[in-house]
Order: structure tokens, then C-alpha cells, then sequence
């Protein structure tokens, strides 16, 4: 296996873990359950005096979501998301 391959996935691996260290018990548990129908962790958004927004997406990358502090997959959030 090429070691750039292998360097990118163990990044990635280690991002992801990140970024799961920021979500409570609930999060979790329901991103753990949802991951099984191909959602995903994309990013946490920290925003200066306010929670942060965990933000998952559908396996077809057609539906972003907000898994809310109390477990709930919120899947019609009012987010404002950059498209570069």
C-alpha cells in the first residue's frame, strides 16, 4: 500500500476522532446508530458564545443533518452552509 494512502486514512481516522470527542453521551449513541445507514460525522461547528452544531450527512451526500444535544437527528436545521 502507498504510505501517502495509508498517511491520509490514519489522518482521517484521527480527525474523525476528533471530532467525535467533542459530542456528548446522546450524540453518540445516536451517530453510532446512524452510521449503520451510511451517515457520517462531516464537521462540529464552534461558533464564539454558542453550543456547538454537530453536522452528519446521508451515505448518498445529498442530506446534511444536525444531530441536537439531546440525541435527536435534526434533518431540516436552519444552517447556513458555504458551498467553495
Amino acid at each position: 500500500m502507498n504510505t501517502t494512502v495509508s498517511e491520509r486514512r490514519k489522518s482521517a481516522k484521527q480527525l474523525l476522532a476528533a471530532l467525535k470527542r467533542e459530542l456528548n453521551d446522546v450524540q453518540l449513541e445516536t451517530l453510532s446508530g446512524i452510521e449503520n445507514f451510511g451517515w457520517e460525522l462531516k464537521f462540529v461547528r464552534r461558533k464564539l458564545f454558542e453550543p456547538s452544531v454537530a453536522v452528519v450527512m446521508d451515505g448518498d451526500r445529498k442530506t446534511l443533518a444536525v444531530l441536537e444535544p439531546d440525541g435527536r437527528l435534526n434533518e431540516n436545521p436552519a444552517l447556513e452552509i458555504r458551498e467553495d
